[in-house]
């Protein structure tokens, strides 16, 4: 399934994807949680939506998707945990190295934004750079969870825009302040459960666009923390729990690595797109 979070008529709601068209929950069934995140953790909700699908989704015409104003598929997540330096062509080219255990950082749910929201530059820095990532949506309440067993706690899968204001990533040791302007981390525009993908979402070719010309391009084999070895190394600390997003970091050829420096302008566009993911689109606004 493609789950999409969304406004219609001024209401937040979320439905299923069938081609082209969105079918709203609440036509399936209103007795259906009101949010994604409540639906993630509810896994007898989601029994009953895809008992629903399969008896009513042919009867009921649904929305088109340029109708519909698009939310961050899940609006105000727990937790958002990130990934640094998870690519080797990215370390190499920031001078870092790929250790032993991954470099964490977090994010908060107020630096989240939707497909086709602007992406506004900062009147406190003009350095704005893009980071194509891929971002798994928890499904279960996850604790001390084996790398074997880990891909059993993920949902779903989408794309991320890690966009960074670098800048101020560099004002302190730690990363937090560049990471978490407001409405900089894009998230969408489908939320693809986990058994329509490979296992750990592998094998899959990840991309950056700026204005259209290919900046980033990568597969996410080429992760040196996959999926499963990151929920099993996170789970060892903190408590995984459902709606929880964990974003696994960008492949190299970033903005800030190009010579001269290549940062996000207003009237720009850029996208971010995983094959059987989706493509992920945002304006570039003052």
């Amino acid at each position: 399934m493609r789950l999409i979070s969304y406004i219609l008529d001024g209401i937040a709601t979320w439905g299923i994807l069938d081609h082209t068209r969105v079918i709203s929950a609440r036509d399936l069934a209103p007795d259906l949680p009101s949010t994604l995140s409540e639906l993630i953790a509810n896994e007898e909700a989601f029994s009953q939506l895809s008992n629903c699908w399969h008896e009513r989704a042919s009867g009921i015409n649904g929305h088109l998707l340029q109708d519909l104003v698009f939310l961050p598929v899940i609006q105000r997540p727990g937790k958002v945990v990130c990934l640094g330096v998870n690519y080797i062509d990215h370390a190499k080219e920031g001078g870092n190295q790929i250790g032993d255990y991954p470099a964490i950082f977090l994010r908060c749910s107020t630096s989240l934004l939707a497909h086709g929201a602007p992406l506004k530059l900062s009147i406190f820095s003009d350095k704005l750079d893009f980071e194509a990532e891929l971002a798994v949506v928890v499904g279960r309440t996850t604790k001390n969870v084996s790398e074997q067993e880990a891909l059993d706690s993920v949902f779903g899968y989408t794309c991320f825009n890690d966009a960074t204001f670098r800048d101020y990533q560099r004002k302190t040791s730690q990363w937090t302040i560049g990471k978490n302007f407001d409405a900089t981390g894009a998230f969408g525009p489908f939320l693809v459960t986990s058994d329509e993908l490979p296992a750990g979402c592998m094998g899959l070719r990840i991309e950056s666009r700026l204005n259209g010309e290919v900046m980033q391009s990568a597969n996410t084999s080429d992760m040196a923390f996959g999926v499963a070895r990151t929920l099993s190394l996170l789970s060892q600390t903190m408590t995984l729990e459902p709606a929880d997003v964990v974003v696994m970091g960008t492949p190299g050829a970033v903005g800030y690595a190009r010579t001269p420096p290549v940062w996000m302008k207003a009237g720009d566009r850029i996208e971010v797109e995983i094959e059987r993911v989706g493509m992920l689109s945002n304006p570039i606004t003052k």
